[in-house]
């Protein structure tokens, strides 16, 4: 781990916020452009869920190997990898005109897009202090919330100028741009230059660890949270509140300032806690445990006559999930060693991903078809609660990092 004085670690961070945002980019632009596309090819909330179904698919097996992958290829060498592969099967959603057609090119989208997170917590881990590393991921994670604030305006001011299927191109191509950003100014700490590739990581090893089943439920039970939140909020607007292209393109953005600023809080609570002498243990869980009791009061949201409230209640359960996010992340770190937290990402990733193709994708567009929206938002405002049970009985370390012995 380095962490030295110099400003390079908050160059690697202001890097790592860029790629996030520009990845998020590309997962919104499909919900965003969804009331547009509709009007030439027919998608009912079954056929959209199962769109989505397969980028979470992908993304969830991706995320299987690219923590492996990028644990031996090294941050650098993988992360680029995986921008370049991205933005190309982002671009190529422009060229379709079925249903069929979006899911394959989401597929294929979702596998490169899993490289986004171990990649940047596996960097993150190598430069920054234990007591930094949440309110680094926040940071860095906060581009998944500011690229729906500056994103949701700019797709539909695309979209009104080019039209729909060119603003999949130029989002495409943005990460283009990204990536040779990446490659130029990104280096590996000296001491892990040549460490990356010289030990094969063995998951059995890992998935022995009470940590990793732990980490791994709370992430299958809260990360489909923030993708019902991120896919369904902007048809929802549309078709239950009324909402054209222009108004999801202000609500939408309101709803990720808040997600922003509560997720900046949940990252830097935890280090404000250590200052003061809690263990790092005590002060991670707490701030989960605050974040998490936020996620049933939003409920609400739901049965809200104003859409005002609404908005302002799904950006509170957003941002409870951005702080919760960023310390779960961050446990992956204060875990595992630098050898291992790439693997480790990947497979709590993987959880993640599972819960995502079931409970933001497949169940909710069945739900949404034949009961509406009430029984999806209840089952998003209990999640958190219940990982917070499994996360406190089964993740306890004590600020000692488990080492890769094999």
């Amino acid at each position: 781990m380095t962490d030295s004085k110099s400003k390079y670690p908050w160059v690697v961070l202001c890097l790592l916020f860029a790629g996030t945002t520009v990845n998020y980019l590309d997962r919104i632009v499909l919900s965003v452009l969804l009331p547009e596309i509709e009007k030439e090819i027919p998608i009912s909330p079954i056929v959209y869920g199962l769109i989505l179904g397969s980028f979470q698919i992908t993304y969830t097996v991706g995320l299987l190997g690219v923590g492996y992958v990028i644990d031996r290829l090294g941050t650098k060498r993988g992360y680029l990898i995986s921008i370049i592969s991205w933005s190309i099967s982002s671009a190529f959603h422009g060229l379709c005109s079925s249903g069929l057609c979006l899911a394959v090119w989401r597929a294929v989208f979702g596998m490169s897009a899993s490289g986004n997170f171990p990649s940047a917590i596996k960097s993150v881990s190598e430069w920054f202090k234990v007591e930094k590393r949440a309110f680094a991921t926040a940071l860095f994670n906060s581009g998944s919330s500011i690229s729906s604030i500056i994103g949701a305006p700019l797709i539909v001011a695309s979209m009104v100028a080019f039209g729909w299927r060119s603003t999949f191109v130029v989002v495409g191509l943005s990460g283009l741009l990204l990536a040779g950003i990446w490659q130029l100014f990104y280096k590996q700490p000296d001491k892990l230059q040549t460490k990356d590739a010289e030990r094969q990581i063995q998951w059995s090893y890992l998935l022995k660890k009470k940590q990793t089943v732990g980490i791994m439920i709370g992430k299958f039970l809260t990360d489909p949270v923030w993708w019902f939140y991120l896919y369904w909020m902007p048809t929802y607007l549309n078709t239950q509140r009324n909402f054209d292209l222009r108004g999801i393109a202000l609500a939408i953005p309101l709803i990720y300032i808040i997600a922003t600023l509560m997720g900046f809080i949940g990252g830097w609570y935890p280090g404000f806690l250590m200052k003061r002498g809690w263990s790092v243990e005590k002060a991670r869980k707490t701030t989960m445990l605050l974040s998490a009791a936020l996620l049933p009061v939003t409920v609400y949201a739901v049965f809200a006559t104003d859409p005002w409230i609404t908005i302002l209640l799904v950006g509170i359960a957003c941002g409870a999930h951005n702080s919760w996010s960023a310390n779960i992340f961050t446990m992956c770190s204060d875990c595992f060693d630098s050898e291992t937290v790439g693997s480790v990402t990947g497979i709590a990733g993987f959880a993640g991903g599972l819960g995502g193709v079931l409970l933001s994708a497949l169940i909710p567009g069945i739900v949404v078809q034949y009961f509406g929206y009430v029984p999806v938002f209840i089952l998003m405002g209990v999640l958190h609660p219940v990982a917070y049970l499994f996360l406190r009985h089964l993740v306890s370390y004590n600020g000692q990092r488990i080492e890769y012995h094999v």
